[in-house]
């Protein structure tokens, strides 16, 4: 694994633990603090903010006509659907429910690729995915319930499966644009057009939410955690892992999250230890590493062109994956 895969890795390993943790402290704000719209809109508002601004202290990059169009399609598919469905499901389900759901993500993230770039599904990529979700659901059903706990919404958990689709489909549709620009001018675009277009349904919510009046110290340094943490940092690291790891490895890190919530549960009180924890840690990391090296298609081209004796692979053009062109 060279220095620029790992870089990639680093990268998600950091925003899934930042994910991670903001899922019981988003739980703790709504709806008391903030209502699910107004949280959300907080977060597009605040990351167009905070993008345009750091955007002024580096180089311009024009952006493409055409790569523009795919910018709109990521910001409605990876920032304006994918917060918003999840952070509404997180209201009418409880935090365990929503960190289930959200591990199907790799497993929706393989199959668009093989549709749409053409990554193969290997047996090892596969046996990966199975291996870190059985690890993430025998967390989950080995786990004791709170009695401050409700039964999970039905509807709560399908909002965060539409969540999940609508990522699956942002990391592999804006691939190829996060090659071709840094992560500052991507989510600059990202945010601002996913801010315009929710502005109509979002910006009362967060004019009456209730912490800009009584908030307490420890609502404000949650909401602070979301907007910071989990809004910015997060969405300018996921363009660098983009660049250098693949769509299916990327969303396998989302097994990550229900492990570090479910530490942090037993942290608060909210949860017990027991050890079919460290267990289930065991399998979710075997899941990560068999996916991450797996052949991916260029891998495999490289194996078939050695195979015919080609000895000099510097000097060979390999066939680029088409990325999917979206007009605007």
């Amino acid at each position: 694994m060279n220095k620029e895969k790992i870089r990639g890795h680093v990268a998600m390993l950091f925003t899934s633990l930042i994910f991670g943790v903001n899922i019981p402290l988003s739980k703790n704000l709504m709806p008391d603090w903030m209502s699910p719209l107004g949280l959300t809109y907080s977060r597009f508002a605040f990351g167009a903010m905070a993008f345009w601004l750091l955007s002024l202290f580096l180089k311009s990059e024009k952006v493409t006509r055409k790569d523009m169009g795919t910018l709109f399609l990521g910001s409605l598919l990876g920032v304006g659907l994918n917060q918003a469905a999840f952070i509404s499901g997180l209201q009418m389900t409880s935090a365990t429910n929503a960190s289930i759901v959200i591990t199907i993500t790799p497993i929706l993230a393989m199959i668009i690729s093989f549709f749409i770039l053409k990554e193969p599904i290997t047996f090892k990529k596969a046996g990966g995915v199975i291996i870190g979700l059985v690890g993430v659901l025998s967390m989950i059903l080995t786990s004791e319930v709170s009695a401050a706990g409700r039964e999970a919404s039905i509807i709560g958990d399908l909002l965060c499966v539409v969540s999940s689709l609508s990522y699956a489909f942002f990391l592999v549709l804006t691939r190829g644009i996060s090659k071709r620009y840094s992560s500052v001018t991507i989510m600059k675009w990202m945010f601002l057009f996913s801010s315009l277009m929710f502005l109509p349904f979002g910006y009362k919510d967060v004019f009456a939410a209730r912490i800009f009046t009584d908030g307490t110290s420890v609502a404000w340094s949650s909401y602070l955690y979301l907007l910071v943490g989990a809004t910015f940092i997060t969405y300018l690291l996921i363009p660098i892992a983009q660049k250098q790891i693949r769509p299916t490895t990327i969303g396998m890190y989302n097994y990550l999250q229900p492990l570090v919530a479910s530490f942090i549960a037993i942290m608060w009180g909210q949860d017990i230890f027991s050890w079919s924890k460290p267990i289930s840690a065991i399998l979710i990391f075997a899941g990560v590493y068999f996916v991450t090296t797996s052949k991916s298609r260029d891998d495999i081209e490289r194996e078939r062109l050695l195979k015919l004796g080609k000895d000099n692979l510097n000097d060979l053009q390999l066939s680029p994956v088409k990325e999917p062109v979206i007009k605007p």
